[in-house]
């Protein structure tokens, strides 16, 4: 039997949101095995936060104003991989849990989560622990595993500059909206870009792209 965690786990809040950040705490405040040390509400201003009151977790909104949290996890992880991150979001799509498990975090839950359940979550990560959907991390990494055997773009047939942006973007856990924004181009190009990559890599879905980005990178 483990013994039990004597100092109180260090948690930063990012949301762009600073109404979510204030429910977030306040629901925290009188839970003494908690200590929330910051607050942040963007990509930047998280991974400074981090390196300057070096939490022990991070929970975080997927989606960030100058950036995707995914890509925040990855920035994070990489300079104080002993950070354990929790995704706190209202999205529930396979590819924005896929893009969270690809970047290495240990948690996700919905932002319509009970109190309760989010401090038990939250303690669970932090004793090493992760609470995310065994089935869907297991599917990203079959994906991940099988992908030199059963796709890869048709010779003659490479990427585009353009297209392999978009790529990256989607294995950040973009949206169309956020890619056409970050890009400056409109959401028909976007798509267009989409369908022309998928044809090429033989694929139908974006946690497929993803996949397909995280192993090639690997």
């Amino acid at each position: 039997m483990s013994s039990a965690r004597t100092k109180p786990i260090r948690l930063l809040l990012v949301d762009d949101h600073e109404v979510v950040r204030v429910g977030l705490r306040t629901v925290l405040h009188n839970n003494h095995s908690i200590t929330v040390v910051g607050e942040a509400g963007t990509k930047a201003a998280a991974v400074r936060a981090v390196k300057r009151l070096r939490p022990d977790i991070v929970l975080m909104d997927v989606r960030l104003p100058d950036g995707s949290g995914v890509e925040a996890c990855r920035d994070i992880l990489a300079s104080h991989p002993t950070t354990r991150i929790i995704f706190l979001t209202s999205y529930a799509d396979d590819e924005s849990v896929l893009a969270a498990v690809l970047a290495g975090a240990q948690g996700y839950v919905l932002k319509n989560i009970d109190s309760i359940l989010l401090i038990r979550s939250i303690r669970t990560v932090s004793n090493g622990q992760s609470i995310l959907n065994p089935a869907l991390t297991q599917r990203a990494l079959n994906w991940i595993k099988a992908w030199p055997e059963q796709n890869g773009p048709v010779r003659g047939q490479s990427l585009s500059p353009q297209e392999e942006r978009v790529l990256a973007l989607v294995a950040e856990g973009l949206t169309n909206k956020e890619i056409a924004a970050t890009m400056q181009l409109s959401d028909k190009t976007v798509k267009n870009y989409l369908a022309n990559m998928f044809q090429k890599l033989h694929i139908s879905r974006r946690a497929q792209a993803a996949s397909f980005f995280v192993k090639r990178q690997a």
